[in-house]
């Protein structure tokens, strides 16, 4: 990226949030802090009215605008790539208000940018699996998320799977994220005293309370963090070949996985399990086109497993003989 769309860029990402730190400016466009100040100086000696406070970050002056923004045809279409996972993948109501938005992005694209989402439009499809044919159902995301940011407590009646019974309780929700093909819910629950994860899908109602809670609770981020230190969670980081590596494409997901980047040729892939006796048995399906990288103890594990199977092997062998 050249400096005058990098300084562009600089300026929309200043009006995208209320403070923008330097070191985030830094990060995203992989540039030094000595190159964000003088970016930075650029930009108010061209008239753009910054505010810059040590330790906190920069801001734009209270009412001023960029003119109508254009986006490339990669951003245009990345937005209606967004719009059909939104249709498929949220409730009634964030579908709703997210299409409503793309009408207002639609406006002020060029006709050229226009045409092409015209044209692209059924070319594009998100499908549902059908696992998840009631996830949108109960039309709950924008109201949870409405509550987040008011602080209000929700009274809810929701189907515990473990216990197959409906129990009612007033919580307080933390944040939401998609997981496995279903959306769920942190909250501090009064019912239990502690935090849990709830299934949007089994939640059969939900009412908003004039109740504002007050308590400091962690980020949503923070929270899952520390859960997975709590279980005592392992690091598996392995390697596999690259033609068996769309067989496992929808297996990952179950065995915890985190990441994967190319590496050698192969496809290197990183993990988060709470049960190294269960990855071990799941990577002896395709352990011959792949190598552990770490913890040495799932090598020892797989090791175990192999030889034990081997050795009953020839039991099998010797009694047919």
């Amino acid at each position: 990226m050249n400096r005058i769309d990098r300084i562009s860029a600089i300026l929309i990402q200043l009006q995208s949030r209320r403070v923008v730190k330097a070191a985030d400016i830094a990060d995203r466009f992989n540039i030094s802090l000595r190159t964000v100040y003088r970016d930075i100086r650029t930009l108010e000696e061209a008239g753009i009215p910054l505010i810059g406070e040590a330790g906190v970050g920069y801001s734009i002056m209270d009412g001023y605008r960029l003119p109508p923004v254009m986006f490339t045809k990669e951003e245009a279409t990345a937005f209606l790539t967004a719009e059909k996972f939104v249709e498929k993948l949220t409730d009634t109501s964030t579908s709703a208000h997210y299409k409503s938005a793309m009408y207002k992005v639609r406006a002020i694209l060029k006709t050229t940018e226009k045409d092409l989402l015209e044209n692209m439009d059924g070319n594009i499809e998100v499908f549902k699996g059908h696992r998840r044919h009631n996830i949108a159902d109960n039309d709950h995301i924008q109201t949870i998320l409405n509550s987040i940011a008011k602080k209000s407590i929700l009274c809810i009646e929701y189907f515990a799977h473990h216990s197959q019974e409906n129990t009612k309780r007033e919580i307080e929700p933390v944040g939401i994220f998609f997981l496995e093909n279903y959306w769920h819910l942190i909250a501090w629950c009064h019912l239990r005293d502690d935090y849990r994860d709830f299934r949007i899908d089994r939640i059969k109602k939900l009412d908003v309370t004039t109740k504002i809670f007050t308590s400091q609770h962690p980020t949503l981020k923070t929270y899952i963090a520390q859960t997975a230190k709590e279980k005592h969670m392992d690091l598996v980081i392995m390697r596999i070949e690259k033609p068996i590596y769309s067989h496992l494409e929808q297996q990952k997901y179950y065995s915890g996985f985190v990441s994967e980047k190319e590496v050698d040729g192969m496809i290197e892939m990183t993990f988060l399990t709470t049960s190294l006796e269960g990855f071990a048995r799941w990577y002896m399906m395709f352990g011959d086109r792949a190598e552990i990288m770490q913890p040495d103890s799932l090598k020892e594990r797989v090791n175990h497993i192999a030889t034990a199977t081997l050795k009953n092997i020839d039991n099998s062998i010797s009694l047919l003989t």
